[in-house]
């Protein structure tokens, strides 16, 4: 293959990793327009944004294996196909339901998409040129993250809604002609085949879990049916762990958590997306519905939390050069929970000055944690476990991500319907408005009822309070942690470079042997 064709194959997997990066981040700006739109309360806000998520992290623990069996390029453009259609099923639906299923049919998409243009690059690229492209894949699907709000919010406001998935379609099918063009077939003939039961407990037991905790405000936690999720995706999982132990080739390579290097750093790296992606749920929502902004406005109002993250990658390698990995990433996640609190403090009436304060000590934060904790995670996995290791890392930060949105979710939507004051409304406004406060603010709009609206507000603004508070404490408490366990490099490498008890440099060392030790 020409060098040309070469580059031109990056090119297209970098957009076609662009998309999964916008779609992380994207669908949020459009979520009170989608609950106004299509009448979507909280917990199907919080499917519409999990159902993806969900399935992209657990649909893609056989997404290696099915490259290796079946051929890498083959399963790739599969997914790059699934997605085109999830994005056009979501283009042209109008109510909450099908939107949840293509989010969902998007997921497995996804799911195929990441980890197979990861695995094409090898076959692409040798030595420096490889590290240079997998750096190019992994910055285009970073960089789709902060500009997925402002290109969803630009979006909004010049068309419908259902925009944000139309943007997919275009770089989805040059990413299809690009992949079937340029990129070779590969497989493995060693290749195990895919245990379709422990693909099966992931997905169930992962969606089940969810499933469980989105509901559980609205059902009752007492409930049977939650308690049956809850418990029952508790198991299969468990179950999934059992069984993935037995195997001699694993979807998910639970022997690298042995590693205390990788395993704290990929422990912070998932509590780190776990809050991120609750953030992001509940924002969008605050900057909307309570600060009156149109979609790209609050897109651009989040940028100083997404820019933050971009600035870290500069800052990062001076102030590890000065203080070291470790010390960093817990001043990182120590900045990252005073941000958060500093923003439970945030008032309905505040302007923007002091949020923008708050986002982009969260953003610094944020970046410094995120970007070094997967660095640390990813530099500790053994040769030979590079693909496998990877693909726990992402798999366990996606789950991160979507147990964040069903959690903090939940906590803003219970918290909102135990505030908002109801008494008086006839039971179906009521039961409306405890919806979502965009709901909320449609039946006061409607009933003409200002002091709805003021009990709405009040209560989004005490759920949001709640929910920083919850996750600025677990950031400071994981900072603590991370003080104590995260390996000191400093200190490995004084040792590794210390000079052995045989060496001539430790012969003239106090208590050595020799002269001076005699």
């Amino acid at each position: 293959m020409t060098d040309k064709r070469r580059w031109l194959a990056l090119v297209a997997l970098t957009i076609s990793v662009l998309v999964l990066g916008f779609d992380l981040t994207i669908l949020n700006v459009a979520l009170p327009t989608m609950a106004a739109d299509i009448g979507a309360d909280t917990g199907e806000l919080q499917w519409i944004v999990d159902s993806y998520a969900v399935v992209f992290a657990a649909a893609m623990l056989p997404a290696g294996l099915l490259g290796d069996r079946f051929g890498r390029r083959k399963m790739l453009v599969a997914g790059l196909v699934i997605f085109l259609g999830g994005s056009i099923l979501g283009a042209v639906v109008s109510t909450p339901g099908p939107v949840i299923a293509a989010r969902t049919i998007m997921g497995v998409g996804g799911a195929l998409i990441m980890p197979l243009a990861l695995s094409v690059i090898p076959t692409l690229f040798e030595g420096e040129e490889r590290t240079k492209a997998i750096g190019a894949v992994t910055v285009g699907m970073s960089a789709g993250m902060p500009f997925g709000p402002l290109v969803g919010g630009w979006l909004l406001d010049h068309f419908w809604w259902g925009s944000i998935f139309v943007l997919n379609i275009p770089l989805v099918a040059i990413g299809i002609v690009a992949c079937v063009m340029l990129i070779p077939e590969t497989r493995d003939p060693s290749a195990t085949a895919v245990d379709p039961l422990n693909a099966t407990l992931g997905v169930l037991g992962l969606g089940a879990f969810v499933y469980g905790v989105i509901e559980g405000p609205v059902e009752g936690w007492t409930s049977p049916l939650i308690l049956a999720a809850l418990i029952g995706g508790l198991l299969m999982l468990a179950a999934l762990v059992v069984r993935e132990r037995r195997q001699t080739r694993p979807m998910l390579d639970l022997e690298l958590l042995g590693n205390p290097t990788f395993r704290w750093n990929t422990i912070i790296t998932v509590l780190v997306m776990f809050v991120m992606m609750g953030l992001m749920f509940v924002l969008p929502l605050f900057l909307q519905a309570i600060q009156g902004n149109d979609a790209f406005d609050t897109g651009l109002r989040l940028m100083p939390l997404m820019a933050s993250m971009i600035v870290v990658a500069r800052a990062a390698p001076l102030l590890i050069a000065r203080f070291g990995t470790r010390a960093v990433i817990v001043g990182g996640m120590a900045l990252f929970g005073v941000g958060l609190l500093l923003g439970a403090r945030t008032d309905a009436g505040d302007g923007y000055g002091y949020v923008a304060l708050w986002l982009t000590v969260t953003g610094l934060g944020l970046g410094f944690a995120m970007m070094l904790t997967m660095d640390a995670a990813l530099g500790a996995l053994p040769k030979g476990r590079e693909g496998t290791g990877t693909g726990l890392l992402t798999t366990l930060r996606q789950v991160g991500g979507a147990i964040g949105i069903a959690a903090l979710g939940s906590m803003l939507n219970a918290v909102f319907t135990n505030r908002i004051d109801t008494d008086g409304l006839p039971p179906e406004a009521a039961e409306t408005a405890e919806e979502s406060i965009v709901a909320a603010q449609a039946v006061a709009a409607q009933l003409d009822l200002p002091q709805l609206a003021e009990s709405a507000q009040s209560a989004f603004m005490s759920g949001m309070g709640v929910v920083m508070v919850v996750s600025g404490i677990a950031a400071l408490v994981t900072a603590v942690l991370g003080a104590f366990v995260l390996p000191d490099e400093r200190k490995q490498k004084a040792l590794e470079s210390a000079p052995g008890p045989d060496s001539p440099q430790a012969e003239s060392l106090p208590g050595a042997g020799g002269v001076a030790g005699q």
